[in-house]
């Protein structure tokens, strides 16, 4: 069974996107693999510029995970910021990394080109490494990525390697999987655009934690076309296709029967959003039920947290023996 590592970061709350696209992957694979989930907090601190955020918002996600169907019993879920080793194993990281190679880091060049002008944190110039260490700490085999994150876990490979030429072989060299294929959700607003939180506006974007009535709202007046035909085109009827998707994702049924059982969009919005509403809100009173209850919370999340702990301790402990630092007394 391969041990598979996937990390999601605490910055802000939940959307029917990430679920479809990839939580309900996350909860269907924790029976195929062996499968550690990392809240990584560390990672957002680089565009943290507010106290009292962080906290709140990893809580909120961690009981967002439950919430959604993920196991403590089975999967792995953690706290990066929890596990000091993280933070140990990223110095050794940076330090069997280049700086030419984490120059060349196309997120990196991305990320400071947007905040041009604006404070650039040395955090998102040393990323890769930490993120090296979150997979490498794990002895992770598998780390699904979409082709925005590939190049992270290529510069992991490369200090994998790096490190155990110099050192003797101590890391699992991972690689890099296409996750399964989640449903393609794009902004109700914009269906051009997939649905994201860095979107101007949230009239097109649905959360998990939206109520009833604003998600019922939403997909009223969700964007179509002027020509009334529902039929699946992603190219020109991105909007209909839309709504097929999600549709398609939340009942099962594939887009194109879907679309032969409407001939107006009324009806076709009407149901997308009772199904997504079926699929919410279970999700949405487990959610509040665990956040009503923060020590049992805090219980599944020290499940987790202990599991990560024993693997990455013994991840550490073996690179500092093979690089030869002092032992411990």
């Amino acid at each position: 069974m391969p041990r598979v590592l996937s990390c999601i970061q605490p910055t802000g709350s939940v959307h029917l996107g990430n679920h479809l696209g990839a939580l309900i992957n996350w909860v269907a694979g924790q029976h195929e693999g062996n499968v550690f989930h990392g809240i990584v907090d560390l990672h957002a601190l680089t565009v943290l510029d507010r106290p009292n955020v962080i906290g709140e918002q990893t809580i909120e996600l961690a009981a967002m995970l439950f919430a959604v169907g993920l196991d403590p019993d089975v999967a792995t879920v953690f706290v990066q910021s929890h596990i000091h080793e993280h933070s140990e194993l990223s110095w050794l990281m940076e330090c069997t990394v280049s700086f030419g190679e984490l120059s060349r880091m196309t997120q990196y060049k991305d990320k400071a080109a947007k905040r041009e002008g604006d404070f650039v944190s040395a955090g998102l110039f040393t990323y890769p490494a930490l993120m090296a260490a979150d997979i490498l700490l794990y002895d992770a085999d598998e780390v699904p990525v979409g082709d925005d994150q590939r190049q992270h876990v290529e510069i992991t490979r490369d200090i994998a390697q790096r490190f155990n030429n110099r050192f003797g072989d101590t890391f699992v060299v991972p690689r890099a999987v296409h996750p399964k294929a989640g449903a393609r959700v794009m902004d109700l607003q914009d269906p051009t655009s997939k649905m994201s939180k860095s979107a101007v506006s949230d009239a097109g974007l649905v959360y998990m934690l939206d109520d009833n009535a604003t998600i019922e709202r939403k997909f009223k007046r969700a964007v179509t076309d002027s020509d009334g035909e529902v039929r699946y085109d992603r190219e020109l009827k991105p909007g209909v296709s839309n709504l097929l998707d999600i549709l398609s994702a939340c009942t099962g049924t594939p887009t194109e029967q879907l679309a032969s059982r409407y001939t107006q969009y009324g009806p076709l919005k009407k149901d997308t959003g009772d199904a997504v509403i079926a699929v919410v809100e279970p999700i949405r009173t487990r959610y509040h039920g665990l956040m009503a209850d923060k020590g049992e919370l805090a219980r599944l999340l020290r499940i987790g947290n202990d599991r990560a702990r024993e693997v990455a301790a013994a991840t550490l402990a073996r690179a500092h023996r093979n690089i030869g630092l002092l032992p411990r007394v």
